[in-house]
């Protein structure tokens, strides 16, 4: 189990990492005034909607941006935590994902709810939001499991013994 869990860190590391760039840089031109992102950065965003034929990016409907809001405000600081406590090991870690985890899960349903039942989403978008949902799926899971630190469970929740001798 434990080699397990290491891999789901080790590919939950990647895809953060790669999701704490992206939100601010990409994602957030939905909610931000463009005239804060170099021409380069809204030229990539626009060839991705082009490329993916993800309308929400060009149109932004009210509830597409306010779920932008909640990605920049609420899940990219979780990123930032859950990459630190993958890197650490600290016993918090699996609420922290969990958490991440529900939220992400949860912001794609009213965006998949839109795709299949606007009909206008082709294939290749609704690849591109179910991976983001199947990353949801994994932190969930991956905050139900143990954490993977070097400690044996055998002394979880044991007292040290006390350093006094005992009186008879």
């Amino acid at each position: 189990m434990g080699v397990l869990v290491k891999l789901i860190d080790a590919l939950l590391f990647l895809l953060l990492l790669a999701i704490a760039f992206e939100k601010p840089l990409i994602e957030a031109q939905a909610c931000l005034p463009g005239d804060l992102y170099p021409n380069i950065l809204v030229d990539l965003r626009n060839w991705y909607a082009r490329e993916s034929g993800d309308y929400l990016m060009t149109e932004m409907p009210d509830f597409y941006v306010g779920i932008m809001w909640l990605e920049l405000v609420f899940q990219w600081p979780l990123v930032f935590i859950n990459l630190y406590g993958i890197l650490t090991g600290k016993p918090w870690f699996n609420i922290t994902c969990l958490s991440y985890g529900i939220s992400l899960f949860t912001s794609m349903v009213p965006i998949f709810a839109e795709l299949t039942g606007s009909g206008r989403a082709p294939d290749k978008l609704l690849t591109v939001y179910f991976s983001f949902l199947s990353l949801g799926v994994l932190a969930i899971l991956r905050g139900l499991l143990p954490t993977s630190s070097t400690k044996s469970s055998a002394t979880i929740g044991k007292r040290p013994a006390s350093g006094r001798k005992k009186k008879v």
